[in-house]
């Protein structure tokens, strides 16, 4: 502000020049002369230092031929920085990308659009169909088809699934019925008994013709079976030959698929497909059928093989506390065992002397030794009602085990419902991923997915405790049969 108010006076004084003043006094008379002059700048320290415009040794102040044209190597290196990241910004800015003129409708469709469907596991045994559905292609510069995610369950049919994909597409209009109706959806699959009778399709021709005219296959709960229909004569059976024909020109990879039943499970379906690692959905008003690749046996079990191994490395770091715990529990009621036995001996050794050492004699000790062992059995009986147990030494034994495992296992921080949670846990793994084997026709290797010796031991322990539970459960439930059955003969 003060620079600007010292112009403002500067501007505003007057000029230097001469001037005469007359004396109106009669007496005196004389000439007085005054002069001003601009008044000096001197420059001032500038309150901003990094105001580089406005200082007198700025480059932006001085002429272009009096500054230096040499590049240094430090104004080279911030070049290719600023370079460099607006490349990089770029690449992430979608309005800055090449074609960001070009509207989207305009745009072609790339040539990586989704053709094929896929199959996939769920972490909760589910299974996640993704199928590419385009029956109706009209606009041939639209983007890439969407495809459609479904979610189905092993255990339910395939007419299930043929109606989930009905609902996602559009109706066909029907000449023969005058109306509207959805498309037809069947799933195909390569047959499984081909191995064993052999690819010679001469052969399934000839005996197509023994057996019926226009006799078609369905696989029925895995297995190929022929179902007749009735034909209206020669020509609908040459029609049904010249499509099954054109369908076998059309796709020549894939002529030994047959159609499968709607009431069969998806599973099964899945397990028979899985040999030949696709299968097909045929969809009526589509231009060609929808290849959908089946999920091998590792693929599908991936989720339950990781869980697996992550319970059996929580199984085998806490296995080592509990086996201490459980060797020392076991040796301290082996050492309690051994007391009372030294007990026992040291009632007889006393007896024995009292009896034949002393002036006591036999006619003391007989009733001594009787009410002692009396009282021994009594309250031996009154323990094991007690602690509901039976009347057995094993009892006993697993009571006193017991006990010292629980203080055990408090002192060393061992938690032991944590341990069973996971015990069971990986049984339940182990369980599903046999049956998933059992319907692939491979064999798991349970050591790689297991690990340790230690692991497969406690599991193994668990399963023969639930077995010997259940036989036992089974054992009383027939006991209480064959009663009942007593009683209401005897009455």
């Amino acid at each position: 502000m003060e620079p600007f108010l010292s112009r403002l006076i500067v501007q505003a004084a007057p000029a230097a020049r001469p001037s005469t003043r007359v004396s109106h006094l009669p007496c005196t008379r004389s000439n007085r002369t005054f002069a001003t002059s601009r008044i000096q700048r001197f420059p001032r320290e500038r309150k901003e230092p990094f105001n580089t415009i406005s200082a007198t040794d700025s480059s932006f102040s001085r002429p272009a031929t009096e500054l230096s044209q040499n590049v240094t190597p430090e104004e080279q290196d911030h070049y290719s920085r600023v370079e460099n990241k607006s490349k990089e910004m770029q690449a992430r800015s979608p309005w800055m990308r090449e074609g960001s003129d070009v509207s989207p409708v305009h745009r072609l469709r790339s040539a990586g659009a989704m053709t094929k469907g896929k199959l996939l596991t769920t972490p909760s045994r589910m299974l996640k169909l993704v199928l590419p559905l385009s029956t109706r292609d009209r606009n041939a510069d639209r983007k890439d088809i969407e495809p459609l995610a479904l979610l189905v369950h092993p255990q339910q049919p395939l007419s299930y699934l043929e109606r989930l994909i009905q609902s996602e597409l559009p109706f066909l209009w029907d000449e023969s019925k005058g109306r509207e109706r959805a498309p037809d959806v069947v799933f195909r699959a390569e047959d499984s008994m081909e191995e064993t009778t052999g690819h010679d399709v001469e052969d399934v021709v000839v005996d197509e013709d023994i057996a019926g005219e226009g006799a078609d296959e369905t696989m029925v709960a895995g297995k190929r079976e022929r179902t007749g229909k009735i034909s209206g004569g020669k020509k609908e059976v040459k029609e049904d030959q010249v499509e099954k024909d054109q369908r076998t020109v059309k796709d020549p990879d894939y002529t030994n698929f047959v159609r499968w039943s709607p009431s069969t499970e998806i599973g099964d379906f899945i397990r028979d497909a899985a040999r030949g690692k696709e299968f097909a959905v045929e969809i009526e008003g589509a231009p060609e059928p929808i290849y959908v690749g089946v999920p091998s046996f590792s693929d599908r079990t991936f989720y339950l093989r990781m869980r697996l191994r992550k319970v059996a490395e929580r199984i085998s770091t806490m296995a080592d506390v509990k086996e201490d715990c459980d060797r020392l529990a076991h040796s301290g009621a082996k050492n309690v065992a051994r007391l009372g036995f030294a007990g026992l001996l040291g009632w007889w050794g006393a007896v024995y002397y009292a009896t034949f050492m002393t002036d006591l004699g036999w006619d003391v000790m007989e009733p001594v030794t009787y009410l002692v062992g009396l009282s021994g059995l009594i309250g031996g009986y009154l323990w094991f009602l007690y602690h509901n147990r039976e009347v057995s030494y094993k009892s006993a034994m697993n009571l006193t085990v017991s006990r010292r495992q629980a203080t055990l296992y408090k002192a060393k921080g061992f938690d032991l419902p944590a341990w069973e949670m996971l015990i069971e846990e990986g049984n339940r793994l182990r369980r599903e991923i046999k049956m998933v084997a059992e319907e692939y026709d491979v064999e798991w290797d349970e050591t790689k997915d297991e690990g340790d010796e230690k692991v497969r031991k406690a599991l193994q322990r668990e399963r023969k405790k639930k077995r010997g539970k259940e036989d036992n459960e089974e054992d009383e439930e027939k006991e209480d049969e064959k009663t009942q059955k007593g009683q209401k003969g005897g009455d």
